[in-house]
């Protein structure tokens, strides 16, 4: 199964594609680390950035996004342009979403058999929440 996993930050959805195949996992390189928006209040821009999501995913075969879920109230609430993205690549034609809380992923990599090291997979430092989302979904599949 190939995955891709996102962090939604600020403008920025950040992604890492994965994949699972026969009890390997392999990262696989993206002509883009993120996908950003300049005007989340403009609809022709969300427009775009959803086409621009949902053809990277077709480009590279991809078929399950799993988005990193961001609380909704409190201190460490996601912001409202974060959650324009998520509803954005959410009603995507063709594209499998799940939203996966830090809680379940942290519990899902607590529980792994695999033990793998951020630093060693070559991925830029701020891939490392996306990186982290799509490993677990792949490890609780």
């Amino acid at each position: 199964m190939k995955v891709c996993g996102v962090e939604l930050k600020g403008n920025d959805a950040i992604i890492c594609l994965m994949s699972l195949t026969d009890d390997l996992y392999a990262l696989h390189e993206c002509r883009v680390k993120k996908l950003t928006i300049n005007d989340a209040t403009d609809s022709e821009q969300l427009k775009k950035f959803q086409f621009d999501f949902a053809k990277l995913m077709a480009d590279y075969q991809i078929e399950h996004v799993v988005i990193r879920e961001r609380m909704t109230k409190g201190k460490f609430a996601g912001g409202s342009v974060g959650f324009k993205l998520e509803a954005a690549i959410q009603l995507a034609d063709n594209l499998k979403v799940t939203l996966l809380s830090s809680s379940k992923s942290k519990e899902i990599l607590k529980n792994s058999r695999v033990v793998m090291n951020f630093h060693d997979t070559g991925l830029k430092q701020f891939q490392e929440q996306a990186f982290l989302a799509a490993f677990s979904y792949l490890e609780s599949s």
